[in-house]
């Protein structure tokens, strides 16, 4: 579940984040309507594209950093002892 939300969730959501924080920061500015026209008026499709990018990124790192040698034998996780090893690639 950490996995899930830390690879797919979270970039795709951070920059929209970011975004609806800043408004509401700087809403005293503009006082006439400023947060809800910055909300209307806002860069969504960049920041849906910019989510997009970062998860692509996470992914990447994830394929490249993790992971075992391509030519390793996998052996699958096991119940022994009373307790379970967990899969492996040697």
């Amino acid at each position: 579940m950490t996995r899930l939300l830390i690879q797919y969730l979270l970039p795709l959501i951070l920059p929209a984040v970011v975004f609806l924080i800043w408004a509401w920061l700087g809403r005293r500015r503009h006082a006439a309507g400023g947060f809800q026209s910055r909300l209307q008026e806002g860069p969504w499709f960049w920041l849906v594209l910019a989510g997009f990018v970062l998860m692509a990124g996470g992914l990447v790192y994830t394929a490249l950093s993790a992971g075992g040698d391509a030519g390793g034998t996998y052996i699958a996780p096991r119940y022994e002892d009373g307790r379970i090893v967990p899969g492996r690639i040697e």
